[in-house]
């Protein structure tokens, strides 16, 4: 199949069009990218994350009172995903907080992070500690698939972390922090490099490409939105907002520690969790029939006899190669419509079809388990 031109998407919530991206789409086709992404491995750039640092001897203890995940034992080498809230409860940011030893490095949208680093140093008093917006220092490329480690550990030298883990590895000359994550069902990169630098870190993995088939190959962000819906993984900005409150994320479990001491939006969040359900939830659907609905697509309440009231809105939508080409999406849902099983219909391809309230989750787990 012949190359295809390099398409780009526009990246960015509306209201931000000073600071909106382009997000590379394909470089080749999307079925060959994908591939590579459930076969080998696929390099992105992501150019439309941001970059936190914190310092000092405090940094770990002050921004445990202030997210949602538990810090308080976070050893050197760990990382942790947690949200960034405001006094209401809602979402300022979702971030991935890596602990290297001397400081803590926070990947999060390109979007949020100055705002984020300009809330949480209002909330340093007495703390010897330090939180700067270095996004214009550094950038971000992602490494993903079953040969992703196979593939760092060539490049580097060195035994990349387990999923949950972060180390500084060098790449082509350039010390590098990777951050393991599991958003394709596999162990994958986030790889923080400096940004001047990238390139030599892009050319250093490229460089341990196959003789015989590609081991890895750069992909773009329609390929990478495949893998990631199949494997339940929703992102913030697209099927969550600055909106949303934690217990409608569907990734609650992975962000919220119930059992840590207060943070900012802390009692909204305890209180949602005595009460037992948020007004809406983020849920899979699966589709009946081929027909693909799009992001904003209206779901609506009944099964096959009849057509109820609007209940919420798709977010993400894919056609599912591991699925055998069936459509998927997430969507944002009444929680009285929200349980599994729950059969409701979807506005798609200008039609409206049944679709099966499903888990996030429509692939098998992950093959290495987190920590």
């Amino acid at each position: 199949m012949a190359a295809v031109e390099p398409d780009y998407l526009p990246y960015g919530p509306d209201g931000t069009e000073a600071i909106r991206c382009e997000v590379l789409a394909n470089l080749d086709s999307v079925e060959v990218e994908y591939a590579a992404l459930r076969s080998a491995a696929g390099l992105l750039d992501a150019n439309h994350r941001g970059t936190l640092v914190v310092r000092g001897p405090d940094r770990r203890d002050f921004l445990n009172r202030m997210v949602t995940a538990d810090l308080k034992e976070l050893p050197p080498g760990r990382a942790a995903e947690g949200f960034w809230l405001n006094r209401k409860g809602r979402i300022e940011a979702d971030l991935l907080i890596a602990e290297l030893g001397d400081r803590i490095v926070m990947d999060c949208d390109l979007h949020a992070a100055a705002a984020t680093s300009e809330s949480l140093g209002r909330f340093l008093v007495s703390e010897d500690a330090s939180v700067s917006d270095e996004t214009s220092l550094h950038h971000h490329l992602w490494l993903l698939g079953p040969r992703a480690g196979d593939l760092l550990a060539a490049a580097s030298g060195v035994a990349p972390p387990p999923v949950g883990g972060a180390a500084v590895v060098p790449l082509g000359g350039v010390e590098v922090t990777a951050i393991a994550v599991d958003w394709i069902g596999t162990r994958g990169f986030v790889l923080i490099a400096p940004r001047e630098q990238v390139g030599a870190v892009w050319d250093a993995v490229l460089a341990q490409d196959g003789a015989r088939r590609p081991l890895v190959r750069p992909v773009g962000w329609l390929a990478f939105n495949v893998a990631r819906i199949e494997s339940g993984t929703p992102l913030f900005q697209i099927d969550f907002s600055g909106d949303s409150l934690p217990h409608e994320t569907g990734v609650l479990a992975r962000r919220v520690s119930f059992r840590k001491g207060c943070y900012l939006g802390q009692e909204i969040v305890a209180r949602m969790e005595s009460l037992g359900r948020p007004k809406q939830q983020l849920v899979g659907l699966r589709v009946d029939g081929g027909a693909l609905p799009i992001a904003g697509g209206q779901v609506f309440a009944g099964g096959e006899d009849g057509l109820g009231e609007p209940i919420g809105a798709v977010t993400s939508s894919t056609i599912s190669p591991l699925l055998g080409a069936a459509p998927i999406a997430f969507a944002m849902l009444r929680t009285s419509h929200a349980d599994r099983g729950t059969r409701v219909r979807v506005a798609a391809e200008g039609e409206v079809h049944s679709a099966e309230v499903v888990d996030l989750r429509f692939v098998s787990p992950p093959t290495e388990a987190r920590p």
